[in-house]
């Protein structure tokens, strides 16, 4: 299977899925789901400076990071346009967009679920695979989109 135009960062607005209600100006593009795995790729677009998230990652998580920049405050390097990263399972960090940086766009291939901490690593919510799809149908259903392209994104 293909998704055509998948790079295509300048797409029509209304395939952008809001993170949700506590992170405005953050939003992904979902690429691929595949439940049996519980993995997920998506586009990740950030439009505003500061700190997006704290979380723990169940599973590998490998990005490209397409346009803008972003950095994890536990560490001392900066995925610039055109890098790579690997995130093995159980790292803890903190993704922050500097304020000089007005959008960033990160390709992230997911396995396992994004266990959302606090500033005392308490779990505050999930997300993983079945969450993702179900917020992206939701958000399509919202925009009037044909659900099958939902559907065609399921491996």
């Amino acid at each position: 299977m293909i998704t055509l135009g998948a790079l295509n960062l300048d797409c029509d607005e209304r395939l952008w899925v809001p993170q949700g209600e506590h992170s405005p100006g953050v939003e992904f593009r979902p690429l691929m789901f595949q439940p049996g795995e519980g993995s997920f790729v998506n586009l990740l677009r950030v439009r505003r400076h500061g700190i997006v998230s704290r979380h723990r990652h169940a599973g590998a998580v490998q990005a490209f990071t397409l346009r803008g920049r972003w950095h994890y405050l536990e560490y001392d390097w900066w995925a610039e346009e055109g890098s790579f990263a690997f995130e093995p399972p159980g790292d803890i960090h903190t993704l922050e967009v500097p304020a000089d940086c007005p959008e960033m766009i990160t390709l992230f291939i997911t396995t396992g679920a994004y266990i959302y901490v606090d500033d005392d690593f308490k779990m505050l919510g999930i997300e993983d695979v079945f969450s993702k799809l179900a917020k992206t149908r939701a958000h399509y259903q919202a925009m009037n989109l044909d659900l099958s392209l939902v559907d065609a994104l399921i491996r």
